[in-house]
């Protein structure tokens, strides 16, 4: 079947669904992997997560855990002060809002609270996302893999999430190309569009950062294509 991977949605539904229609993407003949980072940042944090969680009812759709998804359930459960001032500086008042619209003076102890009660099942949803998946000729993971680790299924579950340097400017300790997130591709090669290297492949083309949300196809003949829709939700 073709496989399609899309990561670092960030709350930009609209561009998410617009994505999965320019592929023609088939539920039930295709599979979807999605490298995390649903939330922060865009305006449609929860309505991301609630597609997704509808999506993964289909046993072809793989969801993997992002950085971001990873601190907002920390803090829904646990609302830890210094997690809680990383989350508002990159984009954590946005999911806030999108699950809280009715958010006043920046009531962060009460939005955290409402979440908890009444959207749990997102939590829980997120709580139980993959780290990676791999199948014959690919590893996908959100972040990257860690080349200080021999066999890389022992690194830091942390790291799975948020290595960058370390993993793109090292040669990965695996036979298997890894398909990763996190990373703004402008970043690593000053486009948007999908890096390509000779054991790496890097997708996020910084939707958050108002640029392109961008889909790796990997057809049924192994040869791969790339699509992107423009952000249009994040000025």
């Amino acid at each position: 079947m073709r496989t399609l991977v899309i990561s670092d949605i960030h709350g930009c539904l609209n561009e998410f669904l617009e994505l999965l229609g320019l592929v023609d993407y088939q539920a039930g003949k295709d599979r979807l992997i999605l490298l995390g980072d649903y939330v922060d940042r865009g305006p449609k944090s929860k309505e991301v997560v609630q597609q997704v969680m509808d999506l993964a009812k289909n046993d072809n759709v793989v969801v993997l855990r992002g950085n971001h998804d990873q601190r907002f359930v920390t803090l829904v459960e646990n609302r830890n002060p210094e997690m809680q001032k990383i989350f508002i500086k990159y984009g954590g008042l946005e999911t806030l809002k999108s699950y809280c619209p009715f958010l006043e003076d920046n009531d962060l102890v009460g939005a955290f609270e409402f979440i908890r009660k009444a959207y749990s099942h997102h939590i829980d949803f997120l709580k139980k996302t993959k780290l990676y998946y791999e199948d014959n000729h690919y590893i996908y993971v959100h972040a990257g893999l860690n080349p200080n680790y021999e066999n890389w299924k022992n690194q830091p579950e942390r790291d799975f999430y948020t290595i960058r340097g370390e993993f793109i400017n090292h040669k990965s300790n695996t036979e298997k190309k890894v398909v990763f997130g996190h990373t703004v591709t402008v970043f690593i090669h000053g486009s948007a569009d999908i890096w390509f290297s000779e054991d790496k492949i890097g997708i996020d083309g910084g939707c958050a950062y108002g640029y392109q949300l961008n889909c790796l196809e990997i057809g049924t003949d192994h040869k791969l294509k790339q699509y992107h829709v423009p952000c249009r939700s994040i000025s």
